[in-house]
Protein backbone atom coordinates (compact mmCIF):
# COMPACT_ATOMS: atom_id res chain seq x y z
CA UNK A 1 0.00 0.00 0.00
CA UNK A 2 1.48 3.26 -1.13
CA UNK A 3 1.61 6.44 1.44
CA UNK A 4 -0.51 9.06 1.53
CA UNK A 5 0.76 12.10 0.17
CA UNK A 6 2.17 14.57 2.48
CA UNK A 7 -0.27 17.98 3.04
CA UNK A 8 1.27 20.69 1.42
CA UNK A 9 0.83 22.54 4.94
CA UNK A 10 2.91 19.74 6.84
CA UNK A 11 5.69 19.98 3.76
CA UNK A 12 5.78 23.64 4.57
CA UNK A 13 6.33 23.10 8.21
CA UNK A 14 9.36 20.73 7.60
CA UNK A 15 11.09 22.99 4.91
CA UNK A 16 9.95 25.83 7.84
CA UNK A 17 11.96 23.47 10.06
CA UNK A 18 14.91 23.54 8.37
CA UNK A 19 15.76 27.24 8.01
CA UNK A 20 15.03 27.62 11.64
CA UNK A 21 17.48 25.32 12.20
CA UNK A 22 19.79 26.97 10.09
CA UNK A 23 19.37 29.82 11.35
CA UNK A 24 20.82 28.02 15.05
CA UNK A 25 23.35 26.44 13.82
CA UNK A 26 24.94 28.50 11.32
CA UNK A 27 28.54 27.86 12.93
CA UNK A 28 27.80 24.17 12.92
CA UNK A 29 27.13 21.35 10.45
CA UNK A 30 24.78 22.39 8.63
CA UNK A 31 25.26 19.84 5.56
CA UNK A 32 22.46 17.71 3.45
CA UNK A 33 22.67 14.58 5.83
CA UNK A 34 22.10 17.01 8.92
CA UNK A 35 19.19 18.53 7.11
CA UNK A 36 17.89 16.01 5.22
CA UNK A 37 17.27 14.35 8.79
CA UNK A 38 16.05 17.76 10.21
CA UNK A 39 13.37 17.90 7.39
CA UNK A 40 13.01 14.13 7.54
CA UNK A 41 13.56 13.72 3.72
CA UNK A 42 15.27 11.56 2.09
CA UNK A 43 19.36 12.55 1.55
CA UNK A 44 19.05 11.39 -2.27
CA UNK A 45 16.65 13.84 -3.11
CA UNK A 46 16.09 16.70 -0.56
CA UNK A 47 19.04 18.67 -2.28
CA UNK A 48 16.86 18.80 -5.76
CA UNK A 49 13.40 19.54 -3.14
CA UNK A 50 15.39 22.39 -1.60
CA UNK A 51 16.44 24.16 -4.96
CA UNK A 52 13.12 23.33 -6.43
CA UNK A 53 11.11 24.98 -3.59
CA UNK A 54 13.42 27.88 -2.82
CA UNK A 55 15.17 28.94 -6.15
CA UNK A 56 18.69 28.33 -5.09
CA UNK A 57 21.11 25.55 -4.26
CA UNK A 58 21.36 24.35 -0.21
CA UNK A 59 24.96 24.90 -0.51
CA UNK A 60 24.12 28.48 -1.47
CA UNK A 61 21.46 29.44 0.81
CA UNK A 62 23.74 28.40 3.82
CA UNK A 63 26.68 30.30 2.57
CA UNK A 64 24.51 33.21 2.20
CA UNK A 65 22.85 32.82 5.31
CA UNK A 66 25.98 32.96 6.88
CA UNK A 67 27.55 36.02 5.11
CA UNK A 68 24.61 37.91 5.65
CA UNK A 69 25.10 37.35 9.66
CA UNK A 70 29.08 37.79 9.15
CA UNK A 71 28.47 41.26 7.30
CA UNK A 72 26.07 42.55 10.87
CA UNK A 73 28.96 41.72 12.41
CA UNK A 74 32.04 43.43 10.38
CA UNK A 75 29.81 46.30 9.94
CA UNK A 76 28.50 47.13 13.33
CA UNK A 77 30.68 45.03 16.04
CA UNK A 78 33.92 46.64 15.65
CA UNK A 79 34.98 44.63 18.68
CA UNK A 80 34.79 41.23 16.75
CA UNK A 81 37.82 40.07 14.92
CA UNK A 82 37.85 39.59 11.05
CA UNK A 83 39.34 35.81 12.25
CA UNK A 84 36.61 34.97 15.23
CA UNK A 85 33.77 36.02 12.22
CA UNK A 86 35.64 33.33 10.00
CA UNK A 87 35.29 30.65 12.69
CA UNK A 88 31.75 31.11 13.10
CA UNK A 89 30.51 31.24 9.77
CA UNK A 90 32.33 27.77 9.11
CA UNK A 91 35.62 28.73 7.85
CA UNK A 92 38.85 27.27 8.85
CA UNK A 93 40.71 30.38 7.39
CA UNK A 94 40.45 33.87 7.36
CA UNK A 95 41.26 33.28 4.20
CA UNK A 96 39.15 31.57 2.74
CA UNK A 97 36.08 33.34 4.20
CA UNK A 98 37.34 36.14 2.48
CA UNK A 99 37.52 34.71 -0.75
CA UNK A 100 34.11 33.49 -0.49
CA UNK A 101 33.28 37.11 1.49
CA UNK A 102 34.41 38.54 -1.80
CA UNK A 103 32.73 36.57 -4.23
CA UNK A 104 29.35 36.59 -2.79
CA UNK A 105 29.43 40.40 -2.04
CA UNK A 106 32.12 41.74 -4.12
CA UNK A 107 34.09 43.21 -0.99
CA UNK A 108 36.62 41.89 0.71
CA UNK A 109 35.82 41.75 4.48
CA UNK A 110 38.46 44.38 5.86
CA UNK A 111 36.95 46.62 2.99
CA UNK A 112 33.43 45.87 4.26
CA UNK A 113 33.89 46.71 8.03
CA UNK A 114 35.88 49.99 7.02
CA UNK A 115 33.32 51.41 4.02
CA UNK A 116 30.68 48.82 2.85
CA UNK A 117 28.83 48.59 -0.06
CA UNK A 118 25.45 48.75 1.23
CA UNK A 119 23.58 48.28 -2.47
CA UNK A 120 25.89 45.44 -3.50
CA UNK A 121 25.37 43.82 0.01
CA UNK A 122 21.50 44.48 -0.81
CA UNK A 123 21.56 43.24 -4.42
CA UNK A 124 23.71 40.07 -2.92
CA UNK A 125 21.11 38.97 -0.76
CA UNK A 126 18.12 39.22 -2.93
CA UNK A 127 17.96 35.10 -3.37
CA UNK A 128 18.13 34.97 0.54
CA UNK A 129 15.46 37.10 0.63
CA UNK A 130 13.12 36.02 -1.43
CA UNK A 131 13.89 31.76 -0.45
CA UNK A 132 12.96 32.98 3.56
CA UNK A 133 10.14 34.97 2.20
CA UNK A 134 8.29 31.75 0.47
CA UNK A 135 8.55 30.46 4.25
CA UNK A 136 9.54 32.38 7.36
CA UNK A 137 7.40 35.40 6.51
CA UNK A 138 4.85 36.25 9.31
CA UNK A 139 1.01 35.75 8.58
CA UNK A 140 -1.31 38.23 10.36
CA UNK A 141 -4.93 38.33 11.90
CA UNK A 142 -6.72 40.44 13.21
CA UNK A 143 -6.61 39.00 17.01
CA UNK A 144 -2.18 40.12 16.54
CA UNK A 145 -2.86 43.52 16.89
CA UNK A 146 -3.56 44.81 20.40
CA UNK A 147 -4.52 48.43 21.06
CA UNK A 148 -2.27 50.10 24.00
CA UNK A 149 -1.73 52.88 25.47
CA UNK A 150 1.85 54.16 25.32
CA UNK A 151 3.83 57.11 27.43
CA UNK A 152 5.63 59.44 26.29
CA UNK A 153 9.37 58.19 25.35
CA UNK A 154 12.21 60.95 25.42
CA UNK A 155 14.88 59.82 22.99
CA UNK A 156 18.06 60.53 21.08
CA UNK A 157 17.83 60.08 17.21
CA UNK A 158 19.60 60.26 13.89
CA UNK A 159 17.65 61.18 10.96
CA UNK A 160 18.58 59.50 7.96
CA UNK A 161 17.29 60.84 4.40
CA UNK A 162 18.34 59.41 1.44
CA UNK A 163 18.11 56.92 -0.62
CA UNK A 164 16.82 53.14 1.52
CA UNK A 165 20.42 51.30 0.67
CA UNK A 166 22.30 53.92 2.32
CA UNK A 167 20.58 53.47 5.35
CA UNK A 168 23.53 51.08 6.72
CA UNK A 169 26.08 53.94 7.30
CA UNK A 170 23.48 55.79 9.07
CA UNK A 171 22.70 52.77 11.33
CA UNK A 172 27.00 52.15 11.81
CA UNK A 173 26.82 56.09 13.00
CA UNK A 174 24.32 55.80 15.10
CA UNK A 175 25.77 52.48 16.89
CA UNK A 176 29.21 54.27 16.89
CA UNK A 177 27.34 57.14 19.14
CA UNK A 178 25.50 54.37 21.47
CA UNK A 179 28.60 52.89 22.38
CA UNK A 180 30.60 56.03 23.14
CA UNK A 181 27.75 57.77 24.99
CA UNK A 182 26.26 54.39 26.89
CA UNK A 183 23.46 54.35 25.13
CA UNK A 184 23.34 50.81 24.79
CA UNK A 185 20.51 48.41 23.43
CA UNK A 186 20.75 45.91 26.71
CA UNK A 187 19.39 49.23 28.22
CA UNK A 188 17.99 51.55 26.43
CA UNK A 189 15.36 50.48 24.08
CA UNK A 190 15.73 50.63 20.38
CA UNK A 191 13.40 52.83 18.20
CA UNK A 192 12.79 53.12 13.99
CA UNK A 193 10.88 56.13 12.86
CA UNK A 194 9.02 55.88 9.47
CA UNK A 195 8.35 59.37 7.67
CA UNK A 196 7.49 57.84 4.55
CA UNK A 197 7.27 54.63 2.35
CA UNK A 198 10.48 53.85 0.11
CA UNK A 199 7.87 52.96 -2.47
CA UNK A 200 5.80 56.35 -2.79
CA UNK A 201 8.70 58.99 -2.35
CA UNK A 202 11.75 59.46 -4.74
CA UNK A 203 14.67 57.81 -2.75
CA UNK A 204 16.68 61.70 -1.77
CA UNK A 205 13.21 62.15 0.08
CA UNK A 206 13.07 58.79 1.80
CA UNK A 207 13.50 60.00 5.83
CA UNK A 208 13.90 57.90 8.30
CA UNK A 209 15.04 58.19 12.29
CA UNK A 210 17.00 55.53 14.32
CA UNK A 211 16.34 55.83 17.92
CA UNK A 212 17.09 55.32 21.58
CA UNK A 213 15.06 55.91 24.71
CA UNK A 214 17.08 58.13 26.53
CA UNK A 215 16.92 61.61 28.39
CA UNK A 216 20.52 61.94 28.28
CA UNK A 217 21.01 65.30 27.51
CA UNK A 218 22.25 65.96 23.89
CA UNK A 219 24.90 68.86 22.98
CA UNK A 220 26.73 69.54 19.88
CA UNK A 221 29.43 67.37 20.46
CA UNK A 222 27.24 63.95 20.05
CA UNK A 223 27.87 64.51 16.21
CA UNK A 224 24.53 65.39 14.53
CA UNK A 225 22.29 63.09 17.24
CA UNK A 226 19.13 65.02 17.91
CA UNK A 227 16.93 64.58 21.02
CA UNK A 228 13.31 64.26 20.33
CA UNK A 229 10.01 62.37 21.89
CA UNK A 230 7.63 59.78 20.68
CA UNK A 231 4.82 61.45 22.25
CA UNK A 232 2.45 59.66 24.43
CA UNK A 233 -0.83 58.00 22.96
CA UNK A 234 -2.93 55.03 21.94
CA UNK A 235 -1.14 53.09 19.44
CA UNK A 236 -2.37 50.01 17.60
CA UNK A 237 0.37 47.34 18.20
CA UNK A 238 1.60 44.12 15.88
CA UNK A 239 4.23 42.00 16.80
CA UNK A 240 6.56 40.69 13.86
CA UNK A 241 8.15 37.50 15.05
CA UNK A 242 11.31 36.93 12.54
CA UNK A 243 13.38 38.86 10.18
CA UNK A 244 12.76 42.98 9.98
CA UNK A 245 14.71 43.76 7.07
CA UNK A 246 10.97 44.86 5.17
CA UNK A 247 8.53 45.98 7.75
CA UNK A 248 6.42 46.84 4.40
CA UNK A 249 3.76 43.77 4.38
CA UNK A 250 3.30 44.32 8.29
CA UNK A 251 2.71 47.71 7.38
CA UNK A 252 0.54 46.82 4.69
CA UNK A 253 -1.41 44.72 6.88
CA UNK A 254 -2.22 47.69 9.29
CA UNK A 255 -3.11 50.23 7.01
CA UNK A 256 -5.03 47.84 4.77
CA UNK A 257 -6.94 45.52 6.76
CA UNK A 258 -6.76 45.92 10.18
CA UNK A 259 -7.84 49.84 10.24
CA UNK A 260 -10.55 50.02 8.03
CA UNK A 261 -12.07 47.21 10.05
CA UNK A 262 -11.36 49.09 13.38
CA UNK A 263 -12.84 51.86 12.66
CA UNK A 264 -10.29 53.96 14.43
CA UNK A 265 -8.91 57.11 13.35
CA UNK A 266 -4.87 57.85 12.88
CA UNK A 267 -2.72 60.80 15.13
CA UNK A 268 -0.67 62.72 13.85
CA UNK A 269 2.64 60.88 14.05
CA UNK A 270 4.54 58.48 11.77
CA UNK A 271 4.34 54.94 12.10
CA UNK A 272 6.96 53.35 14.39
CA UNK A 273 8.72 50.21 15.48
CA UNK A 274 10.89 48.97 19.04
CA UNK A 275 13.26 46.51 17.93
CA UNK A 276 12.66 44.64 20.81
CA UNK A 277 15.40 41.29 19.93
CA UNK A 278 17.83 41.59 17.14
CA UNK A 279 19.76 39.56 14.67
CA UNK A 280 22.34 38.37 15.01
CA UNK A 281 21.97 38.47 18.81
CA UNK A 282 19.69 36.02 17.99
CA UNK A 283 18.76 33.69 14.90
CA UNK A 284 17.20 35.56 12.50
CA UNK A 285 13.55 33.67 12.77
CA UNK A 286 13.68 34.08 16.89
CA UNK A 287 13.72 38.43 16.48
CA UNK A 288 11.00 40.58 17.70
CA UNK A 289 10.28 43.97 16.23
CA UNK A 290 6.90 45.65 17.43
CA UNK A 291 5.34 47.97 15.12
CA UNK A 292 3.29 51.02 16.28
CA UNK A 293 0.26 52.46 14.69
CA UNK A 294 -0.38 56.09 16.14
CA UNK A 295 -4.23 56.38 16.90
CA UNK A 296 -6.76 59.06 17.60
Amino acid sequence: MSKRPTHPAHYHSRMQRVLAYIDRHLDEDVGLETLSAVAAFSPYHFHRQFSAIFGLSLHRYVQLARMKRASWRLAYRSADSVTDIALDAGYEAPDSFARAFRQRLGQAPTAFREDPDWAAWAAAMVPLAEARSLMMTQNFSIDDVVVQEQADIPVAFLSHKGAPERLGETIRRFIDWRKASGVRAATHATYTIFHNDPDSVAPEDYQVDVAAATDRTITAADGGIEAGLIPAGRCAVLRIVGGSDDLRPAAAFLYGTWLPASGEELRDFPLYAQRVRFFPDVPEHEAITDLFLPLQ
